[in-house]
């Protein structure tokens, strides 16, 4: 058995309406990452300098060295650029998220303060800016453990947020494990929350982004002007807001960092979307936080037994039928790699086809005389299968006037003695007269042909019936 444990589905063609807060069109959620003071430093006990996302072309760590330069830019952000964003989102009413490392917290009571008072939420970001990648998994379990204990000294109140940024394959699931957050933010990979079952766990997932973000000040290739800041963000909110409009709503979320978007050039750009987005109607404009709760009341989780997990016996005696008195399609498929993808009607449709495709052509003649004729004897004597019983009766098969069960009967027989099994049609895609004409038109059919009309009339009968089993 292999499973993939990627989620390459997500909510599919259909994502859910998130209701936002007064009918709003889109959500658009600002995060200000405060890291300065939490980032590389031999000074907090780290083997060398920073050398993420500042102003330094190339920047390299240092080791066993301080970088003055470095360390300079960060305290910009600490020194100037927080206060001039805290004056520009203050004063256009907009409440942000902050993503605060643990340490860097601790270093800037002042900001901190000022952050509070503003009615900002403040999520963590973790113990300190560094990364995670190699960080075996008890040393990033006991660094997540300090990270909410120093949060909640210094701030009052314990994070229910969480962003680690330079994360490892494990923070995800050892911070849904940790129990007590709201929200993780470490996944890019939507334009809506969502659920994610860790364990016995529902944990909620607002994904964040790398792309609407300042980082790309100090990227190649990036933003070079806060025009061009400017440009990209008005082009992502125009087209949310587009998809708002035609019934979709989506979230936009906005990464900031006091020592690159601070700097006067760049904050210009962002005080530009501010004016655009505030002369715009139905945008709500909350805190991750908020996303979270409004989340939780609207869309809360629902559990379901997901065929990508379940053991190979309960797997078959759910779908073993799909394909009519074959199980071995279903035996077959559940060898398949399985995932997240396989836990719908297309998904699992699709590797059910799969085996049935790839089937001798003596299996597959099999299925194909394992399928009851439309409106025959095993109706009328009721022996057929609850499915089969179904379908028939969803396009009136089970109510035919006596002529009409007569032409049946001729058409099944002549059918059967020219091709060597039964006509084979997905019911529920049909009527009676549409089903009726199908019959006289395929009958004249060469067998070959006809065989691979069945056949494909097969995958659609099993997708109907996975249809009625899954979400």
């Amino acid at each position: 058995m292999s499973r993939y444990i990627r989620d390459m589905r997500g909510y599919g063609a259909n994502p859910p309406h998130p209701n936002w807060p007064g009918d709003a069109k889109v959500a658009v959620q600002f995060v200000l990452n405060y890291e300065e003071g939490g980032e590389n430093c031999v000074l907090h006990g780290d083997a060398a300098s920073e050398a993420f996302l500042s102003d330094i072309p190339g920047a390299a760590q240092w080791p066993d060295q301080r970088h003055w330069n470095m360390e300079s830019i960060y305290e910009y952000g600490a020194r100037a650029g927080f206060w001039r964003l805290h004056r520009l989102f203050t004063g256009a009413d907009i409440p942000v998220t902050i993503y605060g490392v643990a340490s860097a917290l601790a270093r800037s009571p002042e900001q901190l303060a000022a952050m509070q008072s503003a009615g900002w939420e403040i999520a963590s970001h973790g113990l300190k800016w560094v990364e995670h990648k190699d960080m075996p998994e008890h040393e990033e379990r006991a660094a997540i453990a300090e990270a909410i204990r120093l949060h909640t000294e210094v701030t009052g109140a314990r994070p229910k947020g969480w962003y680690t940024g330079r994360c490892s394959v494990n923070t995800v699931r050892l911070v849904s494990e940790e129990g007590g957050f709201d929200y993780i933010s470490d996944t890019y990979d939507d334009d809506l929350p969502y659920w994610l079952e860790v364990g016995s766990r529902d944990q909620l997932i607002i994904p964040y982004t790398l792309e609407a973000n300042d980082m790309r000040f100090a990227t190649a290739p990036g933003y070079i002007t806060g025009e061009d800041f400017f440009t990209y963000l008005k082009d992502a909110f125009d087209t949310l807001y587009a998809e708002g409009e035609d019934g979709a709503p989506k979230m936009m979320s906005i990464g900031l960092h006091c020592r690159l978007i601070g700097r006067p050039g760049k904050i210009a750009g962002l005080k530009r979307f501010i004016d655009y987005i505030q002369g715009c109607d139905g945008v709500w404009c909350p805190r991750r936080i908020d996303v979270a709760r409004h989340w939780a009341e609207h869309h809360p989780h629902k559990r379901f037994e997901r065929p990508s997990q379940m053991p190979k016996d309960r797997f078959v005696e759910v779908f073993g039928g799909i394909y009519e008195h074959s199980p071995w399609i279903a035996e077959g498929a559940y060898d398949l790699e399985l995932g997240r993808a396989h836990d719908c009607a297309d998904g699992l449709g699709n590797a059910l086809a799969r085996i049935f495709r790839t089937a001798t052509r003596e299996q597959r003649l099999g299925v194909l005389q394992a399928h009851p004729d439309l409106a025959g004897k095993l109706a009328s004597a009721g022996r057929l299968t609850a499915e089969s019983t179904s379908e028939q009766a969803s396009a009136g098969l089970n109510m035919l006037t006596d002529e009409e069960r007569d032409t049946f009967t001729k058409l099944n027989t002549d059918y059967v003695e020219k091709h060597g099994f039964p006509f084979i049609i997905a019911v529920k895609d049909n009527t009676k007269s549409s089903i009726l004409a199908a019959f006289h038109d395929r009958i004249s059919n060469d067998t070959d042909t006809e065989r691979d009309t069945a056949c494909k009339q097969v995958e659609r009968i099993a997708w109907h019936r996975l249809k009625d089993i899954l979400p």
